[in-house]
């Protein structure tokens, strides 16, 4: 993403996730110990077959946390300047898709107070796009103000320009 201008507001999102990798770790070792130990018995008692179950468990769980940090690389970025506001997501298999608005038009909708299933939607000349998805409705609604913020700033011309263009002349 080239900047044509200086950035007047710029912000990568990401999920969070809460397991660190060394957590991931201890948290699969000791999911593995318990069913190895609890499959064992039942191995004892003469209920083999059940510790190939405790297993494909031990598995699964490891492919569903996979999967999930799989997902946690996806981060979208927003980049506004005055020429454009241009939002660039890259999703967890790396596929990049690029958005651009011009931000004279762009509307932020969120709804405040946010609810679990409220959105973070930029519509303009008839396209929408949600943003944020990932994120918690509180956090969706602090960058919709400071998105909205930031395009407030660059709609109004600062109070010199202001003047200078009431009066037709150069402002000092």
């Amino acid at each position: 993403m080239a900047p044509e201008t200086a950035p007047i507001f710029q912000a990568t999102l990401e999920p969070h996730r809460s397991l660190s990798p060394r957590g991931f770790v201890v948290l699969m070792t000791a999911i593995a110990a318990v069913s190895f130990g609890a499959g064992l018995a039942f191995a004892l008692i003469g209920a083999w077959p059940v510790l190939g179950f405790f297993g494909l468990d031990v598995l699964l769980i490891y492919v569903a946390f996979k999967a999930n940090y799989r997902s946690g690389r996806m981060h979208e970025t927003l980049l506004l300047t005055e020429s454009a506001l241009v939002v660039e997501r890259i999703g967890p298999g790396r596929r990049r898709q690029s958005w651009r608005f011009q931000p004279y038009w762009l509307r932020v909708e969120m709804d405040d107070p946010p609810e679990h299933a409220s959105q973070l939607v930029l519509t303009s000349h008839g396209r929408s796009l949600a943003v944020g998805g990932f994120l918690a409705p509180e956090e969706r609604l602090e960058l919709a103000r400071a998105l909205t913020a930031a395009l407030d700033r660059l709609k109004r011309p600062p109070a010199g320009a202001r003047a200078a263009q009431d009066t037709g002349g150069p402002a000092s």
